[in-house]
């Protein structure tokens, strides 16, 4: 079985717009900003033999504040810019993909036989660790200051994608000694 690091998009590998302590997605791809660290990264993790996939939750495509064009747009960017295995995106927040439900985690995990309780989630919500949690997943958050509360609790925190693979590299290293 394969391990992975499942990945948030918006705030934890892309900017994302924060008003009053609340974080939105962006809405062109000319906003696309990928944030410092974030490439060397995920390759990194890639480097140490883990998975990289992106799950991501879009409901402003169904509530008309952008297009699905532009999602995945941004996505293709991504896919061409990062060394990211996929992408995998929900946009229906009464759907089984939808965080904090683990729908596209374990979507992922029979895709691609990985193993989620030796995987990773890394994420800047409450539901990034949600879905973690519920796929059975070490959780990792990066604590960006957002004006909401954790539900559950994470296995790790963090301030950036960096420190969440350094903190994973470092588990992966104490793994392969035991």
């Amino acid at each position: 079985m394969n391990r992975a690091v499942f990945l948030d998009r918006d705030g934890v590998i892309i900017r994302t717009d924060v008003q009053g302590g609340k974080p939105y997605a962006i809405t062109s791809l000319d906003a696309l900003e990928i944030l410092d660290g974030a490439e060397d990264a995920i390759r990194r993790l890639k480097q140490a033999g883990l998975a990289t996939i992106v799950v991501s939750n879009q409901p402003d495509v169904a509530a008309g504040k952008v297009t699905y064009d532009v999602v995945e747009a941004i996505n293709a960017e991504l896919m061409e810019k990062l060394d990211i295995d996929e992408i995998k995106t929900c946009f229906d927040t009464a759907a089984p993909c939808y965080k904090p439900r683990p729908g596209m985690l374990l979507e992922a995990a029979g895709k691609h036989a990985i193993d989620l309780s030796g995987s990773y989630m890394v994420g800047d919500r409450w539901r990034d660790i949600g879905a973690g949690k519920a796929a059975g997943c070490f959780t990792v958050f990066i604590d960006c200051g957002y004006a909401e509360m954790l539900i559950d609790a994470p296995d790790a925190t963090v301030g950036s994608v960096a420190e969440a693979a350094d903190l994973i590299l470092s588990l992966e290293s104490k793994r392969e000694t035991l």
